[in-house]
């Protein structure tokens, strides 16, 4: 469908949300409870373990943003970059190529930069670091401005000569007065709720669509820059790229149903709400594994065991309550430690005597699980004690 409502996003009373009041409200407020949670776990947890945090939660939604535009990065260079960047970790990866090292870039300054004023500057920048060579693949484009060619901008999908356009964005000759409209709606909501501004935000810039390319992953730093107007940093937790990634075909149909028909983006900003609920559920289990392992080595900080074994003890505890499939078992405790099945069997009954892990089975189904409540299935009342099996 062509751009057929010039100047929509300028109406005054944009966006509309009157719709159902009741429902956007009911939606904030699960949203809001699931984000208190992750703000009161936050607090118990030691500045060393937030920075780690917030160097995982960063990664992983630097990788989902690049994923959703069908862009691979390696893991291990974000993951060095971030960390040089927070001053965490080993900082000993490989280096980041120059449009990765300008998605964090951009990252950085949508989180450091929350309280600045958007400027069309800014997001020229923004652009810029995406594309330092001037191609998008193998295609020139135009980087540090706004679209200026005659032709439409098609969001398309589809083999070539079977394309199908989802949404034709405004003619680049109206987009100084688009987004001069954008940028001073954004630069206006102080006061609002944040949730519903970073949900407008993203839908108004992908619809106006301003660059040749790089939109998806502007307007979700968009995102991150709102949230982190209210939580700084920490809000790197609430990953929404990532679950945007997890949700990417409900992502792109919300989208283009927002962008088709009126003004009124109710279903939109409902939908949002909820993906950022979910998001906050998925990181208050991530806090919470972090504080049980906090509390796990304070219990045990005197433990007299090998590098080998605490090698071993760290792989399940960062895999989380239930993360590690199928429990330890001696032989991966023999390919993890790099060990003989002799000396796994032996370190493994160790740990248990030492109370580190719980044993789970019997014989050849033996099974080894950290020394937390919730961390292990339920005992089977009927196994009996035998020598730890593959």
């Amino acid at each position: 469908m062509a751009y057929d409502l010039p100047l929509i996003w300028q109406a005054a009373d944009w966006p509309n949300l009157h719709a159902n009041p009741e429902r956007i409200q009911e939606a904030l407020s699960r949203a809001r409870r699931a984000q208190g949670i992750v703000e009161g776990r936050l607090a118990l947890v030691g500045f060393e373990h937030r920075l780690t945090l917030e160097a995982d939660a960063w990664s992983q939604d630097a990788m989902a943003t690049a994923a959703i535009e069908g862009e691979r990065y390696d893991l291990a260079a974000v993951r060095s970059s971030i960390e040089r960047r927070l001053g965490v970790g080993g900082q000993d990866g490989p280096a980041a190529p120059r449009n990765v090292e300008g998605l964090l870039d951009i990252m950085q300054d949508a989180v450091n930069g929350s309280q600045e004023p958007l400027t069309h500057q800014r997001l020229h920048g923004w652009q810029a670091a995406l594309f330092p060579d001037g191609y998008s693949g193998m295609r020139r484009i135009l980087v540090g401005a706004y679209r200026n060619h005659r032709e439409p901008m098609q969001i398309v999908s589809g083999a070539h000569g079977r394309e199908k356009v989802h949404y034709e964005a405004p003619p680049s000759s109206q987009l100084p007065v688009e987004m001069s409209a954008f940028v001073t709606w954004f630069n206006s909501t102080a006061g609002q709720d944040p949730l519903v501004t970073a949900a407008v935000a993203h839908v108004w810039f992908e619809t106006i669509h301003p660059f040749e390319d790089g939109n998806g992953r502007i307007g979700r730093a968009l995102i991150d820059l709102v949230l982190a107007r209210e939580m700084g940093p920490s809000s790197r937790l609430i990953r929404t790229s990532q679950r945007l990634l997890e949700a990417r075909k409900a992502y792109y149909d919300e989208l283009e149903a927002a962008q088709h028909g009126t003004v009124d983006v109710t279903r939109w900003v409902l939908w949002f709400l909820e993906q950022v609920r979910v998001s906050c559920e998925s990181a208050t289990v991530t806090i919470d594994a972090t504080l049980d392992k906090a509390r796990f080595w304070a219990a045990h900080e005197k433990a007299p065991i090998s590098p080998r074994q605490r090698k071993v003890i760290n792989v399940l505890l960062d895999a989380g309550p239930n993360g590690f499939e199928g429990g330890m078992s001696t032989r991966k405790y023999e390919s993890i430690g790099a060990t003989s099945r002799a000396t796994a069997s032996r370190e493994l009954l160790e740990l248990e005597a030492l109370g580190l892990l719980r044993r789970a089975g019997a014989g050849r189904s033996t099974r080894y699980y950290i020394a937390l409540d919730g961390w292990a299935p339920a005992p089977d009342a009927g196994a009996t004690a035998q020598a730890p099996g593959g």
